[in-house]
Formats: structure tokens, sequence, C-alpha cells
């Protein structure tokens, strides 16, 4: 481990013991209900829990007690709650370092379905980051590996192709965060063999249902959806406001859950992946992975209640 001027070897060891007992409690409300809701990935048919952790921002930190410990709960609480997909990014600083090092540390590396990009220009820069990332890792095989903000696509595609077939990575995909760029993924998408897209998708954000989504379904491409509180707006716009009485109708607990059942129930979505850096927040959206989702009536309605908010 890297960096241990502020974390000694004692201490790290005392906080993985100390995120293990405090998830032997459980996910609040979830020892009930039965395991997560999965949704299959079109290309291999491969189930893959609709609750994912995105990293940016929440995990670019130190080695400073205890936000590394609220980190490494978020983590643990997050697999043992069923989820598995974490998304990250050469971009996000040192948050794949960050979460290599917690799952090895946790033994969790075999129960996470790693997601994360290659972010730079040029056959051999691309090559250099992914095999750096892979170091990070603690591993010689990433699950899934995509082109960060279709930088440098085609030369990046023609990587991966090679590498998917050599065992490298199990899937490959694209990724962006703004609906600006939804023509030039749609044209990706057209032309390419790809197995994952990842791009924004929210109630305050539904440019890509017209086109993007529909296709993505037509073509067997599954979607990882980015940015679904809008880095928090969502919140910000309901509250001092109650949740719907009808929300109970989809097993809907909380605003938060409210917003990812929303997205679940499109049915191109795949996975969601939040980003957070709290225990809390990340039992929380555990939750919306549980239970009934809106069918499309109930879609309608939170579409409509939204517009009145």
């Amino acid at each position: 481990m890297s960096d241990t001027s502020r974390l000694t070897r004692a201490e790290f060891l005392r906080l993985v013991a100390a995120a293990g007992a405090a998830l032997t409690v459980g996910v609040p409300g979830l020892a009930a209900k039965r395991a997560m809701r999965t949704k299959p990935i079109p290309k291999s048919g491969e189930q893959l829990p609709v609750i994912g952790l995105g990293t940016s921002r929440a995990f670019d930190v130190d080695r400073e007690p205890k936000g590394w410990a609220a980190r490494m709960e978020v983590i643990r609480t997050h697999i043992e709650g069923g989820g598995k997909v974490i998304d990250s990014s050469p971009m996000y600083g040192r948050a794949e370092s960050v979460v290599g090092d917690m799952l090895k540390s946790l033994g969790l590396r075999d129960r996470a379905f790693i997601a994360t990009k290659v972010w730079t220009e040029g056959r051999q820069d691309g090559i250099d980051q992914m095999e750096e990332s892979m170091r990070l890792f603690h591993t010689d095989r990433i699950e899934l590996m995509q082109v960060h903000n279709l930088v440098d696509t085609a030369t990046h595609l023609k990587t991966l192709r090679k590498w998917k077939d050599q065992g490298r990575v199990r899937y490959i995909g694209i990724t962006h965060w703004t609906s600006s760029a939804l023509d030039d993924l749609i044209d990706v998408v057209k032309r390419e063999p790809l197995d994952f897209v990842q791009m924004a998708y929210s109630l305050d954000e539904r440019e890509a249902e017209a086109r993007l989504m529909p296709l993505l379904h037509d073509k067997g491409v599954a979607m990882l959806v980015n940015r679904p509180y809008q880095r928090g707006s969502l919140f910000r716009r309901v509250r001092g406001k109650k949740l719907p009485a009808w929300a109970v109708e989809f097993d809907c607990e909380s605003w938060g859950q409210m917003f990812l059942k929303f997205i679940l129930s499109h049915p191109a979505a795949t996975c969601v992946i939040p980003a957070t850096r709290k225990p809390k927040h990340m039992r929380d959206n555990l939750g919306a992975g549980y239970g009934r989702l809106p069918d499309a009536a109930q879609r309608k309605r939170i579409a409509a209640f939204w517009e009145g908010v």
C-alpha cells in the first residue's frame, strides 16, 4: 500500500476490522426482502445487480483514517448489500488506487465488477494507462473497460477488441456525461460492436430517453447510468417536501430511491452508479435495488409529479 504516512499498518488493520463489524448489522430494511434485482447484460446474459457505485470525487482521497474508514465501509456495504459494479477512471484522481487497495484488503475483489476507463490519446498511451489501471486494481483482468468521454474512441476500441479476445477485459464500452454528446454516442453505437454505453439519465436530464436508450435496447447494448442525482440538485429541489404516499406502491422509502427506481424502470437502464462517500447513503441507494419498480403508469405519474415540484 502506497502513501502510509498518515495511516500506519496497525491503524489500517483496525479500520478493516471495524468496517467488518459495522456490516454485521446488515442493510436496514433489506434483510426481509429477496436478493437484489438484477438485469442481464444483453451480449452475454450475465446478470448484473442494478445498483452500482460511482467513485468520481467521492474516492479521490488520501489515507486520513476517518475518511478512509468511511469509504471502506461504503465498499463493504455495497457488496454485502447485494451490489457488484464499481465504476472508476484515471480521470478521478486517486480513486482507482483507493478502491483497488480497499478491495484487496477487504478480500472482496472477486465479488466486484470493476468498470474503469481509458482517458488519453494515442494507442500506446492508452495501453500504458490501462496497464496502470490493472496494477492499481491488483488484477490482470478488468470486467469492463470504457473509452471515457469518447477520447480517441476508434484507436482505443481497436485495442480493446484485441484485449477482449485475449481475455484481458470481459466487456468494452464508451461513456459520456452530457446530453450535448448524444449524437456522437449514437453514431458510435450504430457503427461499433459494443457491450456497454455509460451516459447520464435522470428525472432532470431525460434527453437520452428519446433516441439513445431505444437504440441501446434494440441493439442489445447494456447501459450504465451516471449522474442520477445530478450532483445533488434533485435532492435540493425536494428539500423540505414529503415523499408522496403513493411511492409505497413500488416499495420506495426515500427520495433517493424514487430517483433511482424511476431510472431503473426504463428497459434500457441496466445499472445505475451513484457516487457516495457516506455509508448511510450507500445503504439508501441499495434499497432502490429491492422490491418493485414503477410500471409504465407509475413512471408517468412520477414524471408528472416532478414537473410540479
